[in-house]
């Protein structure tokens, strides 16, 4: 597979996708009738190859960095809240008695 340069892309690879300037690393690559994808770890989402650039590390790790540990640091911070939430309704008894149609 090779981007819109003709550069190949493997797993590992840090690329941007063109059209937004999203980028991430390569975790997956698949081919089917539409074309050659990608998934990027920092959407979760596939992208046509011929829509990619390659990126040096330097380059990638100079424009992302800070940005990968506040998502990584947001994504904690959101699994937090869930388990909290959890916990609140943890003692909540919903049985018949507590519970009336109100009708």
């Amino acid at each position: 597979m090779e981007d819109v340069r003709g550069i190949p892309i493997v797993k590992g690879n840090h690329v941007r996708y063109t059209n937004t300037g999203s980028s991430g690393e390569v975790t997956d690559l698949r081919s089917d009738d539409e074309g050659n994808w990608v998934l990027l770890d920092t959407t979760e989402l596939w992208y046509k190859t011929d829509s990619l650039e390659v990126l040096k590390e330097t380059d990638y790790l100079k424009n992302n960095a800070p940005l990968k540990s506040e998502k990584v640091n947001e994504k904690e911070g959101i699994k937090d809240k869930v388990q909290k939430s959890k916990n609140n309704f943890e003692d909540v008894d919903m049985s018949h008695e507590l519970c009336d149609g109100g009708g």
